[in-house]
């Protein structure tokens, strides 16, 4: 069926949640003290941050009056059965009638349908994020486009990737899997604190030893520190050729985030957590960051872009997130960053 050109309106939504199974829980295998409860959770000492021994995600798929299909995906990761439950209980009906192409304007109607709540983020977001990555996805094929070109065309042809995670239980298997990695290629990496068994230091300089000094090492903290902890580790690990610090503190922190950047010579990156251009100006507007990391699964692509738009015009870069999905969010990433002026590299997340 040829669908270019087509108007048609969306007749069907529904939501469902994807399971995989892991033979080990993300970041890697159990620390001492760390172990499920009874409904598949436990808590990573790291950064005291709930985690599922299962990998999740919730899809959308939507279909039009002619036929054709759209697919979103959003965070699944704790609790899926809240976003599809607001999904199916609330949003579908609100978008079902309307037409892909109307895309922008039916985010931001979903959007003010909860603002006097107070619903502006969390599980809401996220299932508007979901919608909003297979709106586009049928309006494009409805168009016989991609998303790039919907948004305005291909600036490039590829994204560097880096990196991000390596999920082995101690420090050499860790370096030897960074080694694997950069024979494959690769010459940038990301390494998460709270697995960090041997201190974050002790990573990055094990690591500079391994991969040469024309590697780049980004550390993702995850917000586990207070700003005066976060500049002394920061300062501790720039001898050590520290590409950027992700997540230094706590997200509500704003002013500590600002004053951790001004502190340090390492770019900070963040926003893997925000939701919209609301979150995000909070701190472009106090130059808390040198690097964005929008997370398409949070954001969706209007959210996306904004956010992305909005940093380039303030000098900031733009480093998009990648958790892990069915590949959904990440191929809306990477449509998406193909039309970005200001991307610089994609995270590649392999575990």
């Amino acid at each position: 069926m040829n669908t270019c050109c087509l108007v048609s309106r969306v007749a069907k939504l529904e939501a469902f949640v994807y399971t995989a199974v892991r033979d080990e829980p993300y970041l890697g295998t159990f620390r001492p003290g760390e172990e499920a409860n009874k409904n598949g959770y436990f808590v990573r000492k790291g950064n005291k941050t709930v985690y599922p021994t299962v990998d999740r995600s919730v899809l959308v798929r939507l279909e039009t009056e002619s036929g054709v299909v759209g697919w979103g995906e959003t965070y699944g990761i704790v609790v899926p059965r809240a976003t599809v439950a607001i999904i199916e209980d609330l949003l579908a009906e609100f978008v079902i009638g309307r037409e892909p192409s109307e895309v922008t304007a039916i985010h931001d109607d979903l959007y003010n349908l909860m603002r006097c709540r107070g619903y502006t983020g969390g599980y809401y977001m996220d299932a508007l994020a979901a919608i909003d990555i297979a709106l586009w996805d049928a309006a494009g094929r409805l168009e016989g486009k991609s998303v790039a070109e919907l948004l305005g065309g291909r600036l490039r042809e590829s994204i560097p990737a880096y990196v991000s995670g390596l999920p082995e239980p101690t420090l050499p298997e860790r370096t030897a899997l960074a080694q694997e990695w950069m024979a494959k290629g690769f010459d940038s990496f990301k390494f998460a604190a709270p697995v960090a068994d041997d201190g974050i230091v002790r990573e990055i300089s094990e690591l500079r030893s391994a991969l040469g000094p024309d590697a780049r090492i980004a550390c993702d903290m995850h917000w586990a520190h207070t700003p005066d902890e976060a500049i002394v580790a920061i300062r501790e690990m720039e001898p050590h050729g520290l590409w950027f610090a992700e997540a230094p503190i706590a997200t509500e922190d704003v002013q500590g985030l600002a004053r951790v950047a001004q502190s340090v010579d390492t770019p900070i990156g963040v926003g893997e957590e925000w939701r919209t251009l609301y979150d995000a100006r909070l701190r472009y507007d106090v130059q808390a960051l040198s690097i964005v990391q929008p997370e398409m699964g949070h954001k969706g692509i209007t959210e996306f872009m904004r956010i992305s738009q909005a940093a380039v015009e303030q000098g900031i870069e733009v480093l998009p997130h990648a958790t892990i999905g069915t590949g959904i969010f990440l191929a809306a990433s990477l449509q998406a960053s193909l039309a970005l002026k200001g991307v610089v590299g994609h995270e590649f997340q392999h575990s």
